[in-house]
């Protein structure tokens, strides 16, 4: 049965090593017959959240006009949802939480999704699970949401340090189990 998947690439860097393991995964799940979209967050306009709590008084509409609306439209409507980030001092960056912070209005929308992560560091797996911990907490507040796999992208600093890598492989695969 096709599904449809969404990828939140908050990669900074086109071509960063959580953005290509993305496109490994985005590969994966495409040949196994799901209709995929990849959304790279720093190409979009996305503000900080402010906490004034207007979107809870105004049916989820934000203060601000910007992307997110529409990404959290394509997040709503998908089957299943991919996270990607690179680890920045043990959390997710700054377009990843950005993110997550201006979902608060419209959590209870976005639920029953199938959710993967992929996480990038130049450290070990320790850094990673700080991170994860971000994503997990997210995820805890979407209703139904069931977590499916993490791709654990260690050990890459540079651009491009996943090439060639066993963990591309992982992230294919891991998009073909969809």
């Amino acid at each position: 049965m096709e599904k449809k998947v969404i990828i939140i690439s908050g990669s900074a860097r086109k071509g960063g090593n959580s953005d290509l393991l993305c496109d490994e995964f985005l590969k994966g799940a495409a040949e196994a017959g799901n209709e995929v979209e990849k959304i790279r967050l720093a190409e979009k306009k996305i503000a900080g959240c402010i906490g004034c709590m207007a979107c809870k008084k105004n049916d989820g509409v934000c203060v601000f006009k910007d992307d997110l609306p529409g990404i959290v439209e394509k997040v709503i409507d998908a089957d299943v949802m991919v996270m990607a980030s690179p680890v920045y001092y043990y959390a997710v960056n700054s377009q990843t939480k950005a993110f997550i912070d201006r979902t608060f209005a419209r959590l209870p929308d976005i639920r029953d999704k199938e959710v993967y992560f992929i996480l990038t560091c130049t450290d070990d797996e320790h850094a990673v699970n700080e991170a994860l911990h971000d994503l997990r907490s997210f995820v805890h507040f979407l209703p139904g949401a069931v977590e499916k796999g993490v791709v654990y992208g260690t050990g890459n600093r540079e651009k491009g340090a996943v090439i060639g890598k066993p963990v591309m492989q992982e992230a294919y695969e891991m998009g073909k189990t969809i």
